[in-house]
């Protein structure tokens, strides 16, 4: 036993095999959730185990992956956002009526769009920080407000675009791979990085985990909570772009819900609420978990409804994990 944990050690160190190692040592558990829920799809859903359902399960999680990164760090920071489905509304909205009211190029739409989801998330950042309110309550609040400005300027219907480039977006192919899919791979990645190899990324876990000892080690605490929102409300309006782009309209009555499915996966892929862990890897594989779920249950026919009671489950089994092992952490150190 002893020489194996120093093979396993030596293996840890390496600079290729580390990082793998200590991946499937650290999501095991969703890693082994995910197998068996990909074998039982596999053997029961008719077309599941072919590459076009793939590339469509992995278009249709890349939305859901872009509102779990900000909602898992906002709940690393103990928080929550809830604004995620009401900025995608609302920023897809934005940028079809900025090029097809106002005549913008679809660059200029497009960024319109995008610092209208990132003053929404830095306003959320900023109240929370310094308000003292919960980031549930504003985060809602946020969420009322930005769903409202989507209905105002569309005029509470769908407003369709006729431009032949804009679909492209979220349609378009690199090779095989959609391009909505590649946003997602280079969100991530980003994401590894400046949580795994920045000074940020220390923050964001030193915040969550214990604010107070973080606020006397120097860190600004201000300034890392009004950058995780603020993160979050850039994400949640480029999955609004995205979704607009596929859709050819800005609907400010979409992703109703989309939230939900945002916090299930982070959750199930590790996030703990209580804040201070949390990571990219998990994550990625709840989104599947969410995604892989939701396809399967479609192709078995059965109600959609079924969905939500699905999703509501995972995230209670979820939380419940969550508290068990903070428990038991707690018991261990007394």
């Amino acid at each position: 036993m002893i020489e194996n944990n120093k093979i396993l050690k030596k293996l840890e160190s390496n600079i290729i095999l580390g990082p793998v190692i200590r991946y499937f040592r650290t999501n095991m558990g969703i890693l082994i959730g995910f197998l068996v829920l990909f074998i039982f799809m596999s053997f029961t859903a008719d077309n599941f185990f072919t590459k076009t359902n793939f590339l469509n399960v992995m278009r249709t999680v890349s939305t859901n992956s872009y509102l779990a990164i900000g909602v898992m760090m906002a709940i690393m920071l103990g928080g929550i956002d809830l604004t995620g489905g009401a900025l995608i509304a609302f920023s897809g909205c934005v940028t079809v009526v900025c090029m097809e009211r106002l005549g913008m190029p679809i660059p200029a739409a497009v960024a319109v769009a995008l610092s209208a989801g990132i003053a929404a998330g830095a306003a959320n950042g900023v109240i929370i920080a310094y308000s003292g309110i919960h980031p549930f309550v504003v985060t809602l609040a946020m969420m009322s407000i930005c769903r409202g400005f989507a209905y105002l300027i569309a005029d509470g219907q769908p407003v369709s675009t006729m431009n032949k480039t804009f679909p492209e977006i979220g349609n378009g192919y690199l090779g095989f791979i959609p391009l909505p899919v590649l946003y997602m791979f280079i969100f991530l990645f980003l994401v590894y990085l400046l949580l795994n190899k920045t000074k940020i990324g220390r923050h964001i876990y030193a915040v969550g985990g214990n604010p107070t000892a973080a606020k006397f080690s120097g860190v600004n605490i201000t300034r890392v909570k009004i950058l995780v929102w603020t993160i979050s409300g850039f994400l949640g309006a480029f999955a609004g772009v995205v979704l607009a782009s596929r859709m050819s309209s800005g609907q400010p009555a979409t992703a109703v819900g989309f939230e939900t499915d945002a916090i299930a996966a982070a959750v199930l892929g590790g996030t703990s609420m209580y804040g201070g862990a949390g990571n990219v890897g998990g994550m990625f594989i709840g989104v599947l978990v969410i995604g892989i779920i939701s396809n399967g249950l479609n192709l078995l026919h059965v109600n959609s409804y079924w969905q939500y009671v699905a999703k509501g489950v995972i995230i209670l089994i979820a939380v419940y994990i969550d508290m068990y092992k903070k428990k038991k952490q707690n018991t261990g150190k007394e």
